[in-house]
Parts: structure tokens; sequence; C-alpha cells
């Protein structure tokens, strides 16, 4: 039985493995997977006559370039396998996806954010989850799994937003909150966690070394994912509340309630409160529209003293929270990403004397810092990377022993 056991659980593991290299390569002859997954070509053979039978993946012919010969058999996913909803929770909207097994994009719609307790909030999400599968007439149970992101702090274990933004201390658990088939198959992640899953996945793709990185998001809100390289080839992905470090002692009041957070200093409503000299233990407004802030740059950008000093004491303040991260986690590289960006000319020379003030950038130099645009594609990609792992193992593991027990 211990035997049997083994040989399945290999078996799914190998299975998996082919799987993880047509999502990342796109459709892949026999050989090709061969080579990419490093398995025999009996094995791959099995592999993915198994994986056909279930459905799970479909075969193609692609014509010789020449012209000549015979057709290569190429593998990819079954789109009809399943589908997968994402939804991008913002400071302003909701943001709905509707794709196909194989990543296409097949239908989406943004919805203004009005509600005002989390009961509205959930609603709002299970208004928009209904008006897509009925858009794109698909059943429920078509659909294979919901992944939520959210700025604020995720529970790393559970579907349930422990504090946010809009929401502040309005726990969200989006199982119970969702209910009947949305609740089960809901799934939420730090929305930062995916940028920085996104920005390994392009280092795997570009074929360099799969390094340790960091990703700061800038905007409303302050943001921390790490995507940091573990043994034989894997990485963690985690996203620490670098927002809510403790910058200042009994400093600027936060949207959390507590003074001197990171981002009392360095969000975007810190930057006005500074601008316009505004008491610090002023509430903090929840949200600071755009077009207020692009006024405080130009008025930076032209000399106004007190506009300059906001942006340069933000990026301190983001300077000394990046320097923990490396005292914690080692040198890597910093990906900027977000709204903010917009702002980081004001803000760079604040952040490098931030980092430069610290012992770890002294004896170590200074990291790589990147900007990084689009950081909505970045997010979209990190839920595509995470939610078809975790899903390409799910249907491993349940649609082949299912077939294993038929024959």
């Amino acid at each position: 039985m211990l035997a049997k056991s083994n040989t399945e659980l290999v078996r799914q593991q190998n299975s998996a493995l082919v799987l993880s290299v047509l999502r990342r390569d796109g459709r892949l002859s026999h050989t090709q997977i061969s080579e990419a997954t490093g398995l025999s070509s009996a094995t791959v053979s099995a592999i993915t006559a198994e994986l056909e039978r279930n459905r799970i993946i479909e075969k193609s012919e692609q014509q010789a370039a020449a012209g000549r010969g015979r057709p290569r058999v190429m593998f990819s996913q079954n789109r009809e396998c399943g589908y997968l909803i994402v939804v991008i929770i913002s400071s302003d909207s909701l943001n709905f996806s509707l794709v196909d097994y194989a990543g296409t994009l097949l239908d989406r719609f943004s919805e203004r954010r009005e509600e005002r307790s989390a009961e509205e909030f959930t609603a709002a999400i299970s208004g928009g989850l209904e008006r897509l599968v009925e858009r794109s007439s698909l059943a429920r149970e078509q659909v294979l799994l919901v992944s939520l992101s959210s700025k604020g702090l995720v529970s790393p274990q559970e579907p349930v937003l422990v504090w946010s933004p809009m929401l502040g201390a309005q726990t969200v658990d989006f199982r119970t909150a969702l209910g009947g088939d949305w609740g089960y198959k809901a799934v939420l992640n730090n929305e930062t966690l995916l940028v920085a899953k996104a920005l390994q996945q392009r280092q795997a793709r570009a074929g360099g070394p799969t390094e340790s990185l960091a990703a700061i998001s800038l905007g409303h809100s302050i943001g921390l994912g790490i995507a940091r390289r573990m043994g034989e080839g894997k990485t963690e992905i985690s996203s620490p509340n670098l927002g809510h470090m403790l910058h200042i002692p009994g400093g600027a009041l936060c949207r959390c309630g507590a003074r001197g957070c990171i981002e009392a200093y360095a969000g975007f409503y810190a930057v006005l409160r500074a601008a316009f000299e505004v008491p610090l233990d002023t509430v903090p407004a929840k949200f600071v529209p755009l077009a207020e802030v692009d006024k405080i740059a130009v008025q930076a950008r032209g000399g106004q003293r007190m506009a300059a000093l906001a942006f340069r004491q933000a990026g301190i303040a983001l300077g000394n929270g990046a320097s923990r991260l490396l005292s914690l986690h080692g040198h890597m590289p910093i990906f900027i990403t977000g709204p903010g960006i917009r702002y980081y000319d004001l803000l760079q020379a604040g952040i490098e004397e931030g980092l430069a003030q610290t012992h770890v950038v002294r004896l170590a130099g200074m990291p790589q810092l990147d900007v990084v645009a689009d950081e909505p594609a970045l997010v979209y990609e990190g839920h595509l990377g995470l939610a078809f792992s975790r899903l390409d193992d799910d249907i491993v593991a349940l649609r082949a022993p299912m077939q294993a027990a038929g024959e």
C-alpha cells in the first residue's frame, strides 16, 4: 500500500511539473516537454496520455516550418477544463476578470466602490461574480477558483482580510461572507505579494537567475511583497506589513490608528498633510484623489518648500523601511511600483538618504532600485501565476485518482 501511495505521489508531482512547463512556455511537443522537465520520453508519454484522457490538456498538430514532413504533435491546456475568476480590490473600485484554463481572458469589467460596511462590500463582490458568469453563460460549478486580492493585512492561511485601508478593522472572511459555491472556492492574497510573484515569473521567463527580490508599492497605502529564493529552485512569496512598521515613535497619526507608521509619512494622505502643514494628529483621509497629489507635485517641482519637503520626508520613511527589509532578508533588488512612481523624481533622493543612514547599506552598499510601471498588469500576472499553480495541483490530485479508480 505504501509503495502504491509513493508511486501515485510521484506521478502527481510529475504531472504537475508537465503542466507547469506548459503554463510557462505555451504549446510544446513531446520532446520539448521532456527537455524542459528532465523526464524520460516514456514518462512524458504516460503523463500526457493521462492528462489528455482527463481533458486537462489537448493536442494539436503544427506543420513543419518548411511545409514538408509530418506535422509535430503539440500539447497545451484544454481551455474548457475549468475557469478562474480574478477579483482585484482597490481603494475606489472592484475589478472582475474571467479567465479560461489556458489563461485566456474572456471577460472583464469594473465597478465603483460605494459601500460603507463589510456587508455591503461583500454583497458588491457577490453581485459582480454573479454578473460575470451570467454574461458568459457559465454555470457556477465551471468556475474552479475565485482569486481575490487587496491592499492591507491578509491572513496567510485563510481568505480573511484582517485590516484594509477602506474598511479598517472590519474583518472580512470571504469563505463565510460569499457563502455557497463562491465561498469555498475563494482564495485571498495581498496585492503587493502578487506583484512580487509576477516579477519573479518574469525573471524566470527571461532565463536569468531567479533571484530574491522585493516589490514596494507606493500609493494611498504602502505595500511590500518579497520573493525569496529557497533551496531546490523553490521560491517563498510573502507580504510583510511594511506600511505599518514603526518609523517615528509617537509620530504622525496613521489610518490604522497607530502613530508613527511608515505609511503615515509616505502614503498619499501623508504627503497632503505635510504639504499643507496640517497637525500630525489630524485623522487621515481614507482616499486622496491623484489630482490633489499631482498639484502638490507641481508645486514641489516648482521649488515650493513645504511641497518638496513632504515628498522628501516620504522618501526618507520609505528608505528607512527598505533598510529594515535588507537587514532581515539580506541584500536584494528592490522594485518600486504603484501609482506613486509618477512622483519618483521627488522621492528618490529621500529614499536613498533613508537607506544611506543605515548600517546595512553602509556595509553592503546601495541596493539596486528599479521603477516598474503598470502595477495593475503585475497584479493580474501574479493572480494567474499563483491561482493556476494551485489549480494545476488540485486538478491533478483530483482527476487522476478518479481516472485510476475507473480503470
